[in-house]
């Protein structure tokens, strides 16, 4: 299981970035403060304060290197 911080913080951000993780089969949480929801769910991430960043949570080792690549984009570095 591995963690990066990203940003959406806008409407077409969010889109973007769940039309690119729900390509992968592998299974991805969004943790904001006590928060945490499915990373693949527009609404879910909706519920959530989008001006700062937000964790998300790969829970498939083998496939961060390629999930990275795909939203680094969104990739908050800190």
């Amino acid at each position: 299981m591995k963690t990066i911080k990203v940003t959406l913080n806008s409407i077409d951000k969010v889109k973007n970035f769940v039309n690119a993780i729900s390509k992968f089969d592998s299974d991805f949480d969004l943790v904001s403060g006590r928060y945490v929801i499915d990373a693949k769910s527009i609404m879910g991430i909706f519920s959530l304060d989008l001006s700062k960043p937000i964790e998300l949570t790969i829970h498939d080792d083998e496939a961060y290197a390629e999930v990275a690549e795909t939203l680094n984009t969104f990739v908050v570095e800190e």
